[in-house]
């Protein structure tokens, strides 16, 4: 299972993409502005979409990729496009971007009858089958509702799963479905830097102070991937977090990598 970074920024500036995971050709994790790097022909392979919440660094792209391939899918008599998230999180979606002012509804476009796009709510511990993925529905902690997610290709929970924790603050939860799990790698937010942790509780994010408590919950050595640093302060936080005594391998994922894990 290849899993291409197309952005883990939480922010924007030149070479920054805000989040979005390309999982193998025909699943994205979140939406963001890096989706814009992706190919027309890449983009068209894309079949179904996991949205972990409604803020806008993780919704960015939906529209646009739609208005991009609906020429194509209907030429081709291709199905809806799924987009999977929470009922919250597309309630929300409906309501402020697919409204016909900020953008047109492409749950309805080109044909009522045969749209390019199709919501799917999912609730939490939910495992939903994407094409050869399976996709298990993971408990976060932020100021909206929202979601992380366990991938697998083939059979779930048959091989180590990719672990993306989604926007959260500290998450009690997470950690005691993960212990029951064996989990290949572990993409995870420390959005601000310890001097700011007072930002990082109002905002339920995480900082170096705070990922260092979670990770101690993560008894298994681990590959760590940080995610969601803002432009300008990777250098900073990941200096705080190298401080820390660990067990896990932690490594700030840069836009543009690709991780590599076995099933």
């Amino acid at each position: 299972m290849l899993i291409r970074v197309l952005g883990c920024s939480g922010s924007i500036a030149a070479g920054s993409r805000t989040t979005s995971f390309l999982v193998d050709t025909d699943l994205l994790i979140d939406a963001g502005t890096g989706v814009g790097d992706l190919s027309l022909e890449e983009v068209c392979a894309v079949e179904s979409i996991f949205i972990t919440h409604s803020h806008l660094d993780h919704i960015l792209s939906i529209g646009l990729l739609a208005d991009s391939v609906t020429r194509r899918r209907r030429a081709a008599q291709r199905p809806p496009i799924k987009v999977h998230a929470l009922p919250e999180t597309l309630a929300a979606l409906r309501t402020h971007i697919f409204n016909g002012v900020i953008w047109p509804d492409f749950t309805r476009l080109p044909d009522p009858v045969a749209p390019v796009m199709a919501f799917v709510p999912v609730e939490l511990g939910q495992t939903v089958q994407a094409g050869d993925h399976w996709v298990e529905v993971l408990p976060a902690a932020h100021t909206v509702p929202a979601v992380g997610y366990a991938v697998w290709r083939g059979t779930p929970r048959s091989a180590p799963a990719w672990v993306y924790s989604g926007d959260t603050g500290p998450n009690p939860a997470l950690w005691l479905r993960l212990s029951n799990l064996e989990v290949g790698a572990l993409v995870i937010e420390t959005a601000f830097r310890d001097d700011e942790h007072e930002l990082a509780d109002i905002s339920r994010h995480l900082c170096p102070a705070q990922l260092g408590v979670e990770l101690a919950n993560l008894v298994r050595p681990t590959d760590v991937y940080i995610t969601h640093i803002k432009p300008g302060e990777v250098e900073a936080v990941m200096a705080e977090i190298s401080a820390q005594s660990t067990h896990h391998r932690i490594t700030a994922l840069v836009t543009g990598a690709t991780l590599n894990l076995a099933g």
